[in-house]
């Protein structure tokens, strides 16, 4: 039995399933789709063509288990790592309890939903990080950077146990960064979570090749991954 995931040299939503494969321990083939200058993937891939064909985008990911399982969209192919790999013989990334499950959700949704859309403003914007859709984008950013900085105030991870929520809003803060919305030492309990997060072994295999793909393509990387 084989699972494959679909992902990109900059996919950041693709980053975020191999993470969470890697850390549940869950044995896949990554195929990286093929990628142009401009953040953009051609020529497409027959099967995320296939199981994507409308939005045609990474990640994919398709199992031959139960007689084969093709799905698209980060969260959704969290769920399902989940349910198939559940603990305790996999590393739980939902944390126990309704409640607790339903508010770590809400974080992994807002990461995409609420917090990346202010990201994806910037782009196309770093020679004019000074006009008023920049400043307001960056604004944005530092606001959910000040509520994830509450909720820290009393965990070490932003759902209490290190889950999907931390993946999902690591992978989009890498991006901001990118794009001129980083941090700063006025959400310091927010940094040390980053520099917590971004040491775990699953996270460095799947970001340092993200980082080396960045350099050798002459474009800059974030300051606190530059090591």
């Amino acid at each position: 039995m084989t699972t494959h995931i679909y992902s990109g040299p900059l996919s950041m939503f693709g980053a975020k399933v191999e993470i969470a494969a890697r850390e549940k321990g869950v044995p896949f083939e990554l195929v990286m789709v093929p990628f142009i200058e401009g953040d953009f993937y051609e020529p497409k891939h027959p099967e995320v063509l296939r199981v994507n064909p409308v939005k045609q985008q990474v990640p994919v990911l398709v199992d031959d288990i139960d007689g084969g399982v093709s799905l698209f969209d980060s969260t959704q192919i969290f769920e399902y790592l989940e349910d198939r790999y559940p603990p305790p013989a996999s590393l739980a990334l939902w944390p126990e309890g309704i409640a607790a499950r339903a508010r770590a959700r809400q974080l992994e949704q807002k990461s995409d939903e609420v917090f990346f859309p202010n990201v994806i403003k910037l782009f196309g914007l770093q020679d004019a990080m000074q006009s008023a859709p920049a400043v307001a984008a960056c604004a944005a950013c530092a606001r959910f950077y000040e509520e994830m900085e509450g909720l820290l105030a009393t965990r070490e991870h932003l759902a209490g146990p290190y889950g999907f929520a931390d993946i999902a809003f690591y992978m989009a803060h890498v991006f901001a960064d990118r794009k001129g919305a980083g941090m700063t030492d006025a959400t310091p309990r927010l940094v040390a979570w980053r520099d917590r997060v971004g040491a775990r072994p699953a996270v460095r295999a799947v970001v340092d090749p993200m980082m080396r793909f960045l350099a050798s393509q002459g474009r800059g990387v974030p300051a606190f991954l530059q090591r």
